[in-house]
């Protein structure tokens, strides 16, 4: 585990923001990226009912994210063949590939800070 002080935790912060902002990659709402996390780093099965529990609020909020995310590239939605009535939200190769990035950015970004 890293121990942090608050100063760093948020000098971190502050660099990876700007290191996205500064990307040509999609800037994410930090609704939309706690829904992108979600699904990519816990494990499936992830529906729009689950995704809506799980950050406190309406289906309609996580709809809305999951257009923006389906519009990247990032997320995919169909279905559940065994419960219709269900919505799972899916991984893609390009969803899953920004998320390494990120990660990385994550890492040199806390490679670069003066400790």
């Amino acid at each position: 585990m890293v121990a942090l002080r608050v100063s760093q935790a948020l000098h971190l912060w502050q660099r990876v923001c700007l290191a996205q902002i500064l990307d040509d990659r999609p800037d994410l709402s930090l609704r939309q990226m706690a829904v992108l996390l979600i699904v990519y780093l816990e494990a499936p099965p992830h529906t729009v009912r689950g995704l809506a529990a799980r950050l406190g609020v309406t289906k309609p909020v996580i709809t809305r994210a999951l257009d923006s995310l389906g519009d990247m590239g990032l997320l995919e939605r169909h279905r559940d063949p065994a419960d219709r009535r269900n919505v799972l939200v899916a991984r893609t190769v390009e969803g899953a590939l920004h998320v390494e990035r990120l990660g990385d950015t994550i890492r040199k970004s806390a490679e670069e800070l003066p400790w």
